[in-house]
Parts: C-alpha cells; structure tokens; sequence
C-alpha cells in the first residue's frame, strides 16, 4: 500500500473509533449472542428430534453445540491480529481472515458471511409471519369456530414486519440497540419456556408415555427418509449459528479485560443455556407428540389454551424483530463504507442530521439520508425474497448448511492454525479432520434441503400464503 493509501487508512480507523463507543460487558455480549442464536431454530427442534429419534436427536443437539462453543472461542482470539489481547482490532469477520489468511479466502468469507446473513434475514421474515398468521388464524377460529374458513395471507403482515426494519435500521449499530437486544434475549427465553411447557402439558394429557421411536420417525421411502434427517440436521446446525456476527458482537466490547476473554464467557453462557432449551424443547416435543410432531412446534394442533399460544407466537415476533437488527446492522455496515469510499466527495453521502431518541443514553442519532435509502432498500429486496420461498424447514436447513462448515468451523480453525502457527502433527491432523467431517454434513445437509424446496416449489409457487 502507498502512504496515501496508508494514511487515507489511518484517518478511517480514526474516524471510526472515535465515533464507535464500546461499553459492552459479558452480559450485554450474552444478551445479543442469546438474541441471535435463539430464533426461529427452536421452533424447528421437536421436528428435527422426531426425524432422527431418540438416540441421535440429543445427540446432534449436543455435539453441534460443542462444536459451536470450541470454534466460537477460536474466532474470538481472532479479534486481534497478530496477537489476541495486544493486536490491532478487527472490526468486522472479514477483517479478522484478512488479518491470516489469503486474499481467496477473505473473498469466500465475504460472500459466505453476507449470504448468510442476508438468508437469515430471510428466515426471520418468514417465522415473524408465520407468527403473526398463526396469531389471526387463532382468533379467527375463536370467535368463529373451528369449522371457519380462516385463511391468512401473510402478504400484508410481512410487509408490516419489514416496515417496523426499516425504522429500527436507522439506529447506527448494535451498541445503540443494546436494549432492543436485551428485550429480544428475554422474549426468546419467554416463549421457549412457553413451547417448552406446552409440550409436557401436552406429553402429560396423553398419560406420559414417550412417543416416537429410538431410530426416529418413518417416511413414505428410505430416500425421503434420507432428505428428512438431513433437513433436521441443518436445521440443528441452523439453530447454532451465529458466528458470522461474532466479531461485530466482540467489536461492542469495553477494554479492559481483554475482549477476547470476555467473549469466551459471553459464548459459554449464551451456548450453554440454549442448549439446555434446546435439548428440552426438542425433547419434550417428540414425547408430546411423537412422529407426527410439525416442523414449527407452535403450530401444532390442539397444543394448549389458544391465548397463550397466541402469548408464545406475540414474543416471538418480538424477539425476530431483535434478532433481525443483529444479523442486518453488519450488512449496513458494510455497504456503506463501500459507499462511502467509493464516492467520498458525494454531498449525498456526506450529508447528515442529528435526530433525538428518548431510549437512547446519548439522547440522539445522526441519520444520513443515503443510509436511509440503502438500508431500506436491503429490508425491501429481504421482504420480496421471502415473498417468493415461504418454505420454513427448507429455508432453515439451506441457510444451517450453507453457513455452518465455512464460517463456524473453517475459518475459525484456519485463523487459529495461522495465529499459533501449528505444523503439521497431532493437533494440526485432528482439527482437519474436525473440518473435513463438518464440511461433509454441509454438503449433505445442503443437498437434502436445495431437493425439499425444489418439491415445494412444484407443489406451490404462488406469494406467501397460509
């Protein structure tokens, strides 16, 4: 780099750490790691247990949560380059593969993180309707019976979600929405535990057996069988996920101590605790309801007293609407230092207003108009995405398989090899070889999700409709 270049740097990064307050603690890195990895998964976990049974459901929850939790602690001392407590900072995952691996490798990272990213918005947008439809549908059925015609378009109430995104995107970043993390972390909890009993009153009225079967439940044929167990598997891996905004939840972190050592507590508390939901809510589904449990645990038929059905489904849209800011505030980000290096003399792109925000500990934000558009362009073209693949375990599964090896495993162990410089030997074997089986489950998971929403869209291509 010439010392223009350099310079033109250096009053960047000046420029930005003199803007971006870090005041993050544990449990603020806790609050936005339990906002993203606590989504829509859950709802997906009694089915994913009844597709493997009972011998391999646990376990797949338990293995990928331990496979999550080591590589998280691995991308956490990739914060700093070279060295992870004195190195200099990275703000955002592709800086952290820049800082140790090849120019091809941060050019893969960048699309894998983003896609993911972006599908995941997706993902969001689709549960929050299915949501917000399971919610009308039940009224309507309350107060008409449960012979009414209640069908629901989910046109309308998605584009009232993506309305609600596009006035949270104004908010800078992450650390001016602690407090929108902080209320998603405790909806999540909220209808986790909601689910979660539902499913043992359930399980309890129908005498307390366990339903299902050790191997799992059956198919029409040993190939949908096939499909079926990897859509759980990926929708296990999806349930995990986070790491593609690990670094950006770091980058919130105060100094001192050392963000890398706050982050592993953070990610030892927020994985621990979802994984004990998890493990109870996808258990308790299959006892509750055995083969036959559905692949969004709260539209199950006759789960409980419809109120409070409606109570679970209302707290999940709250927390999506969280969660859906943690994976979109890195995507703005992005774009927009694209924008603004791209054209730095633009008087559209520099112009800016101060705008109050009584939530807020400063009192205020600076709103640009150029991020106004862009942001709302990026929910706009999310919404029109999710209009066209309304399909949920499918969508779920695709987005776990494609994001699970490349950004929670391979990147995360190619850095620490680089980092620590390990040669070839005892270490250096085995964390290949926990890289080359991960990518195997990838590739499987992601075949068997791409043929279930090839055999949704020929069975329905019309707009989201339930």
């Amino acid at each position: 780099m010439d010392k223009s270049g350099a310079a033109a740097d250096d009053v960047e990064r000046g420029d930005y750490e003199q803007e971006h307050d870090r005041r993050g603690t544990v449990w603020t890195a806790t609050a936005h790691i339990v906002t993203a990895v606590i989504g829509s998964g859950v709802l997906a976990l009694a089915w994913s247990v009844a597709q493997l049974g009972w011998v391999a459901g646990p376990l797949a929850l338990a293995g990928f949560a331990c496979v999550t939790y080591y590589t998280s602690t691995l991308l956490a001392n990739a914060y700093r380059a070279p060295h992870p407590v004195t190195g200099d900072r990275n703000r955002t995952y592709m800086d952290a593969v820049r800082s140790y691996l090849s120019p091809r490798e941060v050019l893969m990272c960048g699309i894998a993180q983003y896609v993911n990213l972006w599908g995941t918005m997706v993902g969001y947008t689709i549960t929050a309707t299915i949501s917000m439809a399971a919610i009308r549908q039940s009224d309507c059925f309350h107060r008409n019976g449960a012979g009414a015609r209640c069908d629901a378009s989910g046109t309308v109430l998605m584009l009232a979600f993506s309305v609600v995104q596009v006035v949270l995107s104004q908010f800078p970043g992450l650390e001016h929405i602690t407090w929108l993390s902080v209320v998603a972390a405790v909806m999540s909890f909220a209808y986790s535990f909601i689910g979660l009993g539902l499913s043992v009153g359930q399980w309890v009225s129908h005498g307390g057996g366990l339903g299902g079967r050790i191997a799992g439940a059956t198919a029409a044929s040993s190939t949908k069988k096939l499909w079926n167990v990897l859509l759980a598997l990926g929708n296990i891996a999806f349930a995990y996920t986070f790491a593609e905004v690990l670094i950006e939840i770091q980058d919130t972190l105060k100094s001192p101590p050392p963000e890398n050592k706050t982050m592993k507590k953070a990610a030892m508390y927020g994985i621990g605790a979802t994984t004990i939901f998890y493990i109870s809510v996808g258990c308790a589904g299959y006892a509750a309801f055995g083969s036959n449990a559905p692949g969004n645990i709260l539209t199950a038929g006759g789960l409980g007293p419809f109120w409070l059905v409606d109570i679970a489904n209302m707290c999940l849209i709250l927390h999506l609407i969280g969660a859906y800011q943690v994976y979109a505030q890195p995507i703005f980000a992005s774009v927009e230092r694209w924008a603004a290096s791209r054209w730095p003399e633009a008087k559209f792109i520099n112009s800016a207003y101060t705008v109050s925000i009584p939530l807020m500990q400063r009192g205020s934000v600076t709103v640009a108009p150029y991020k106004l558009v862009l942001r709302t362009v990026i929910v706009t073209a999310t919404t029109l995405v999710a209009l066209m693949i309304p399909f949920f375990n499918a969508v779920l599964g695709l987005l776990g398989a494609f994001s699970f090896w490349p950004l929670t495993v391979y990147f995360p162990i190619s850095m620490h090899i680089a980092q620590g410089k390990i040669t070839k030997g005892t270490k250096w074997y085995l964390l290949q070889a926990l890289s080359m089986i991960c990518l195997m489950i990838s590739v499987a998971v992601g075949i068997g999700s791409v043929t279930d929403i090839v055999s949704s869209l020929k069975v329905s291509s019309n707009p989201f409709k339930l």
